[in-house]
Order: C-alpha cells, then sequence, then structure tokens
C-alpha cells in the first residue's frame, strides 16, 4: 500500500517535470520576439527590431537579444545606416529583488559590438531625438544598474552646426575591482581638431553610493585643454560630484561651442576649480582661480542648461560672480570688441600679438568689430565682477566694479563703477537689439568727484588738487562700438571749482600732448584753477564744444570747435586772454588737429608738438576702449564765478564763435 502511494506520488511529480523539460527542450523564445518589438517600438517612437531571443530561467533571469536594430526616424535622409544596432544585448534582470520593492535591477548590462551613429542634418533634424514612455522617479521604483560590459563599441557623431564630425571607441577592460570603461575619441569639434580619453569606472551600481564612480577625463580641441579628475556618486542621475576642472588656452572665446554660451575674446588663460552637479538641472564651477591675460581671475559660474522657455525653445542661463585682485583693462577689450591683451602679453599667441600690434598701429581707436545680435539671445546671462585693482601707469582709474544682466537679447549695465581716488566714475546702459544687424544704445553716465590728484599720479610728472563732476547722456544705433560712437547723440557738462591747470590740461589729453599744450599757452606747469566748465553736445557723432572755460591765476582760455567721432578726428581751437602780463606774449590762436590717436597743435608757426599713438588722448578715452557709448559728464556749475565764465565763453572761444545761450525756456525743456 505504501509502496503504491510513493509510486502515485513520483508519477505526479514526475509527469510536470518531464512535460517542463520537453517543453523546454522545444519551447523558442522567438515566438516573443513580435511583442518585444512593438513594446520597444512604442516606448522609443520609432522602429526597433532583434533577429533572435534567448531567455535563461534561474534565481537571476538572462535575456538576450542578437542583432538589435533601432531605425533612424522616418524622415531621415539616410538609410545605410541606422541609429543603433547592437550584435549582442544581454540583460540580467533579478525578479526577487523587484518583489521586494527595491525597484528593477539589472545586475548586469552587456553590449557586445554596439555601432551608434548620433547625426544631425543641417536644417536641426536629430535622429538620436526619442520620444520616452517614462521617466524614474528616482526613488525605490527605478531602474539600477550593476555592472556595464561593453566590447569593441563604436559612436560616430556627426553635428553641422557644431562644426562637429568625431568617432569615439568604447569598451570595457579589466575585472572586479580594477573594471573600468575606456573611451578614445578623435575627430573635428566648432571646426577644431579634437581628441579625448576618458576612463571610468565599470561599476555603475546605484545600490552601493558609497562607492562612487570614478572619473579622469583629458580633452583637447584645438589649443583648448580640459581635464577633469574625480568621482561621481551617482553618475546615471549626474549628481554627487567630487571633481576638479582645469581648462588652459589661448581664447577663452573657443570654449563658446563647448560650454554653450557666449564668451568674449581674452588672452591666454588658465583657471581651475571644482565641479559641483545637481543632476542634469544645474552646473556649477566653484571657488576657480587663475590668469587671464596679465590679470587674476576667480569666482564662480552656475549654468542651468535649460533655465529659460521662450516660445518653445530652451536657453541656458547663466550666472557669474567673478573678481579679480589685479585687472589689466587691456585684458577686457573683447568685450567691446577690441584686440585682447598687448603685444607683450604673457602666453599670447603670434596671432594674438599680431592683433594687437595692429590695433596700435591702426589709425582708428574705437573698434569696429560688429555685435553679433543673435548671440546676444543664445542665453540668459547675469553677471557681477569686481576688480580691486587696475593694472597701467598711465590710467587713471583705481577699480572697476560691474553689474550685468543679458536677459531676451537685451544687455543692462547697471552699473559699471571706476573708482578715481576718493571719487568715482558711474555709467549706466542699456543695449536692445534691433531689427536687422543693429542695437539700439541708451546709456547715462555720472563723474562724482573725479580726484585730479589720482588722475595726476598717471602722468608721473604733475601734480594737482580738486575734483571733477559732472553728467551726461548718449542714445545711438549701430552695430559696433565705432558705429554706435559715430551715430551718437546727446549732452555731456562738466564743472571744476578749484585745483591747478596742469591738472584740467594734462588729464584732459594725456601727458605728451598736455606738456605741448601747457608751453604752447605759455603758462606754468602748476597755476590755480578759479573755476573749469564745460558745455558739450553729441549730435549724430558730432560732439560739439557749445563752451568750455578755464579760469587760472594767469588767464581766461577758451576752447571751441568739435569732435568727429565717425571719422575720429579733431578740431578745435583755444584763446587765452591773460590776466596779467606775466603771461608773456601768447599766440592770439592754438589750434589742434588730426586723430584722436594722433593729435597734433598748431598755435601758428611758433609751437608744434605731436604725440603717438600711445599718448595722445589717451586719458581722455581710455573709458571709451573698454566701454560701450561711454560719454563723460558733468553736473552744472553752481558757482558764480562759473557761470559768468560760461556766458563770457559763448561771446568768445578761441576764435570761433560759439552758440548763443539757450532761452530759458529751452534751458527748461533741456
Amino acid at each position: 500500500m505504501a509502496g503504491s502511494r510513493v509510486t502515485r506520488c513520483l508519477i505526479w511529480i514526475g509527469i510536470p517535470v518531464v512535460l517542463l523539460a520537453v517543453l523546454a527542450a522545444v519551447w523558442n523564445w522567438d515566438w516573443f520576439i513580435p511583442i518585444v518589438h512593438s513594446r520597444a517600438s512604442a516606448a522609443l517612437g520609432r522602429p526597433v527590431t532583434l533577429s533572435h531571443l534567448h531567455v535563461r530561467i534561474g534565481r537571476v533571469v538572462q535575456v538576450a537579444a542578437d542583432d538589435v536594430v533601432v531605425a533612424n526616424p522616418p524622415d531621415w535622409p539616410r538609410d545605410d545606416l541606422p541609429f543603433v544596432a547592437i550584435r549582442t544585448l544581454t540583460l540580467q534582470v533579478d525578479p526577487g529583488a523587484y518583489f521586494r520593492g527595491q525597484g528593477l535591477v539589472l545586475p548586469l548590462i552587456g553590449l557586445d559590438q554596439p555601432r551608434i551613429l548620433a547625426a544631425e542634418t543641417k536644417d536641426g533634424t536629430a535622429n538620436f531625438r526619442l520620444s520616452s514612455g517614462g521617466k524614474s522617479d528616482g526613488g525605490g521604483t527605478g531602474v539600477k544598474v550593476g555592472d556595464l560590459q561593453i566590447a569593441d563599441g563604436d559612436v560616430h557623431v556627426v553635428i553641422p552646426k557644431l562644426k562637429a564630425d568625431f568617432g569615439a571607441k568604447v569598451a570595457s577592460e579589466g575585472k572586479g575591482d580594477d573594471a573600468r570603461i575606456v573611451v578614445n575619441a578623435n575627430g573635428t569639434y566648432s571646426d577644431q581638431p579634437i581628441t579625448a580619453r576618458l576612463v571610468g569606472g565599470a561599476l555603475l551600481s546605484l545600490r552601493d553610493k558609497q562607492h562612487p564612480w570614478p572619473v579622469d577625463l583629458n580633452l583637447s580641441n584645438g589649443p583648448t585643454q580640459i581635464a577633469l579628475n574625480g568621482t561621481l556618486r551617482d553618475p546615471l542621475a549626474f549628481e554627487g560630484a567630487d571633481l576638479r576642472l582645469q581648462f588652459s588656452g589661448p581664447d577663452m572665446g573657443l570654449l563658446e561651442p563647448l560650454v554653450g554660451f557666449p564668451i568674449p575674446k581674452t588672452p591666454a588663460y588658465q583657471i581651475a576649480g571644482r565641479l559641483n552637479l545637481d543632476g542634469f538641472d544645474k552646473i556649477k564651477f566653484d571657488d576657480f582661480q587663475g590668469r587671464l591675460g596679465s590679470s587674476d581671475i576667480a569666482g564662480s559660474i552656475d549654468e542651468q542648461p535649460s533655465g529659460t522657455e521662450v516660445k518653445g525653445k530652451t536657453k541656458p542661463v547663466v550666472t557669474m560672480n567673478l573678481r579679480s585682485n589685479k585687472v589689466d583693462l587691456a585684458d577686457l577689450n573683447g568685450f567691446t570688441g577690441g584686440a585682447p591683451g598687448r603685444s607683450n602679453t604673457a602666453n599670447a599667441t603670434p596671432q594674438q600679438r599680431e592683433a594687437a600690434a595692429k590695433a596700435n598701429a591702426s589709425d582708428k581707436l574705437l573698434p569696429d568689430t560688429p555685435i553679433s545680435v543673435p548671440r546676444l539671445d543664445w542665453a540668459d546671462i547675469h553677471l557681477r565682477y569686481n576688480g580691486a585693482h587696475i593694472e597701467g601707469r598711465n590710467v587713471p582709474l583705481d577699480n572697476v566694479a560691474v553689474t550685468m544682466d543679458v536677459v531676451s537679447g537685451q544687455i543692462a549695465v547697471h552699473p559699471i563703477s571706476f573708482g578715481v581716488g576718493k571719487g568715482r566714475l558711474l555709467g549706466n546702459l542699456i543695449m536692445t537689439p534691433e531689427s536687422g544687424k543693429n542695437v539700439h544704445a541708451k546709456m547715462d553716465l555720472h563723474m562724482q568727484n573725479l580726484d585730479v590728484s589720482r588722475m595726476m599720479a598717471a602722468t608721473h610728472t604733475f601734480q594737482g588738487a580738486g575734483a571733477v563732476s559732472g553728467v551726461g547722456a548718449i542714445d545711438a544705433t549701430g552695430n559696433s562700438l565705432a558705429s554706435l560712437m559715430a551715430n551718437g547723440n546727446g549732452q555731456i557738462k562738466m564743472a571744476m571749482s578749484g585745483g591747478d591747470l596742469s591738472a584740467v590740461l594734462v588729464d584732459l589729453t594725456g601727458l605728451q600732448f598736455g606738456n605741448a599744450l601747457l608751453s604752447a599757452l605759455g603758462v606754468p606747469q602748476k597755476t590755480q584753477v578759479q573755476c573749469f566748465v564745460s558745455d558739450l553736445g553729441l549730435q549724430q557723432g558730432l560732439l560739439k564744444f557749445n563752451a568750455m572755460t578755464l579760469d587760472t591765476g594767469e588767464g581766461i582760455t577758451n576752447v571751441g570747435g568739435d569732435l568727429n567721432l565717425s571719422k575720429e578726428t579733431i578740431d578745435l581751437a583755444l584763446k587765452t586772454d591773460a590776466k596779467h602780463f606775466s603771461v608773456g606774449s601768447l599766440p592770439t590762436r592754438i589750434n589742434i588737429t588730426g586723430t584722436f590717436k594722433n593729435p597734433s597743435i598748431k598755435p601758428g608757426g611758433e609751437v608744434a608738438a605731436r604725440v603717438g599713438a600711445a599718448a595722445g588722448l589717451a586719458v581722455l578715452f581710455a573709458p571709451l576702449a573698454i566701454l560701450p557709448t561711454v560719454q563723460f559728464g558733468t553736473s552744472d556749475a553752481d558757482d558764480a564765478r562759473c557761470g559768468e565764465l560760461l556766458h563770457q565763453a559763448r561771446a568768445s572761444a578761441g576764435g570761433k564763435a560759439l552758440p548763443a545761450a539757450p532761452q530759458p525756456e529751452t534751458q527748461s525743456a533741456r
């Protein structure tokens, strides 16, 4: 009896086992291929095919698919190569972890001979933009990957708008703790040769965050060198970074296609800092320090790659907080379209030295490099910059602070501020893109007690005292700094009470030019200034000296004429009426002509002086060389003597009649 029960039990157990064995022997997993095709194609929004499907049942289920192909979009112009082709795709799945609430755990992803073509057409159509059926929430139900094994991988990237065409070989190497993924890339990017080598840990586990993923990247894009070293705690989510990033190259402008937002041309640079990542939503370059030409640079840069959406398109939002202990303003010339640096700037390329030398030798002072209106709208940029000390023997500026915002293509500088001794030179600027290639610029300027003694220190010869104050405004349209100046309209007023003649003349004209002018006027290098007033009008690039008068201990000097900002020419005349016979015999009239970079003094045939490009009106026009649309200005003079002088100046100024004094209603309107 007992034996028969055992026999029946074995039969009942054995029959299913035999049936399962027979089923396993004859079962064809390819029967599920149509289902896989349908589900995968729906998930990616693209046809997905494979030739064979293999499944191995166990505690960990292994699924292998042969000849996996992800097709290009239906309207893709090329059909010879698919988007993705994988000889064998292997996935290991842990079903027990899923039922325990640990999410979808894939202990292994294996790719044998993957081939990827990531390409874009000239009109922006890309084959690598896929639809997605869902997003991971990053919690317990998210996908968690163990090991990634790649054998003989090949990636080809072609993106015309980035001028990119490069290939990358990808493979996993080693086993266990020595396992790693190695990527070697070469080709062209931004029309420059690119080579890169990335070595990363092969363990991509999101389950063990106590063992961060190591990263070692070295990249060369033309002359630009980039190194990234450290670890990522969560590489799939792009989080938990402990990375050090280093940049170096001859021009930060070459970084533009790599970082995704516009950067002006700069001298040679070398910068290093920490890279922090907050998923794909925020990238932060922290605590960096380095050199930019002859200047030091430090600070932080935050970028939100998809920070702003306008008309269905997203663009980055970049916030920069920068500072320098010492800054050479020549290093910032690229911000106004000029050649950055100097011909003797350290580590400058031959091309940069040639450009700086060419700019110095040019007859023109104002840069005519066109402003790229489309680049202004590439990203929203918020900049805060402080330069604690301005370098330069002949620059009477002590420090600089800039607050600038570029939003929807409009540039707002509010303000740019230069320290001059105890005083400040402040400018506020709005530049708005117009239809075509032009921008509309509006600027106001405030001179607040500019320290004459500090300005005299820049001459290294003269001394002086006093303070110059004033206001000014300009309204202009153009596509470069030069064209904005050439089309500008506005007004400038300056006043000074007290000080000395050398302070005013030398400061306004530069050391060598001031020497010649003082000599031509026949007055001492230092004489008391009772009053200095000026009223300048700017109309279509012509800066007219409506009135400019100096009352000194020796005499009263009136100036008339104009500066042509379009042609960069000077046509001024000075006349001095002596108070005392000690002034001596003076020419009845002194003419100042020539160009901004090469002015000349011609008081008859008796005294003549000519200065080189480095001097000239260097001090007067130094701010113009670094700021778009800056014009000097002052507040109205309150001193009664200055008011009387201005009245007298309108009757006679350097032998040229000045405009009549405006009527009360005109003054009120103004």
